[in-house]
């Protein structure tokens, strides 16, 4: 029987597996919610922001403004000005916590107003030298009131009218 020849059977294949194979998927869900459950509460960080009222009233004039206010402003070249008195860098904060000094605890705001092109980073700084002058709260203004004066921006009367914006 050397040339006798074994048959070989062939198993029919067998139809796709259409079902999902749901041990893995909730595997992979239950390691996802973990990792969240544990980096959610590293990620709140919290930024104390005082937003003023959008209600107003017609009837009511605007406050005067207060004479004692302290605004910083910071010119496109980093130069400070603490209203509208020009003040050196190194004398920033020494000069800022002379003037609050004077003030009361619940009185020591101070704003600031930058102008567009001034660098990011010394505003910061303009910011980080108000708190360690010992400013309780610090605002930001976006825009100039119409009857403000600032140094070296106020125009000369020369008899011509200022052209405008």
């Amino acid at each position: 029987m050397a040339g006798h020849k074994q048959r070989q059977w062939v198993k029919p294949q067998t139809p796709p597996n259409s079902e999902i194979n749901v041990t893995p998927l909730v595997d992979v869900v239950l390691v996802l919610l973990i990792i969240f459950m544990v980096v959610t509460p590293l990620l709140e960080k919290d930024i104390q922001v005082r937003v003023p009222d959008t209600e107003v009233e017609e009837n009511q004039p605007p406050p005067d403004p207060n004479d004692q206010q302290l605004v910083v402003l910071l010119d496109k070249d980093g130069g400070y000005s603490i209203n509208t008195e020009k003040v050196p860098a190194g004398d920033y904060v020494n000069r800022l916590k002379r003037m609050l000094a004077a003030k009361k605890p619940d009185e020591k705001v101070v704003f600031f107003m930058a102008d567009d092109s001034t660098n990011y980073g010394r505003l910061i700084g303009a910011l980080d030298g108000a708190k360690a002058a010992g400013a309780k709260v610090l605002g930001m203004a976006t825009e100039l009131p119409s009857n403000a004066i600032i140094q070296g921006t106020q125009a000369v009367d020369t008899g011509t009218p200022a052209p405008a914006p």
